[in-house]
């Protein structure tokens, strides 16, 4: 299974969860990002994601690693939809296994955040009043 993937379909995390366990794991810590009904102060009725595929999922796979490198972890896993989303659809699942809780919520939080700032993935809400527009990822 790859560490960082791309999904047209829903998030499955309860399949998800199975590949985090093992005797060495006690602390296992999950992030679920999922579509809202609002955006500064704006109604929002569904999203759609659209990702440069090969250059998101290279750049995934890089930030895991770090991950790994930078937090005492077992393993970690991140999938990122694409396509069409309605409110309440899971965007994006991160699920960190670790023997300890600490290094299992900063790696966490590391991969969240990185994968937000870093991989092309782009994000247009349909508002409910007024035409969609496209949300970019911020550029470091």
């Amino acid at each position: 299974m790859k560490t960082f993937s791309l999904s047209s379909s829903g998030i499955e995390p309860a399949q998800l969860l199975r590949g985090l366990e093992s005797d060495r794991v006690g602390a296992l810590v999950t992030f679920e990002g999922r579509v809202r009904d609002h955006n500064e102060g704006r109604g929002v009725r569904a999203l759609t994601y659209e990702a440069y595929a090969a250059l998101a999922e290279a750049e995934g796979a890089k930030i895991m690693e770090e991950a790994h490198a930078r937090f005492d972890i077992s393993r970690a896993l991140c999938v990122h939809r694409v396509g069409e989303l309605s409110l309440g659809e899971l965007a994006v699942w991160v699920g960190v296994g670790a023997a300890h809780r600490d290094a299992a919520f900063a790696a966490c939080r590391y991969v969240i955040d990185e994968v937000k700032a870093r991989v092309p993935i782009w994000k247009r809400e349909h508002y409910v009043e007024g035409a969609p527009e496209w949300l970019h990822p911020e550029v470091r």
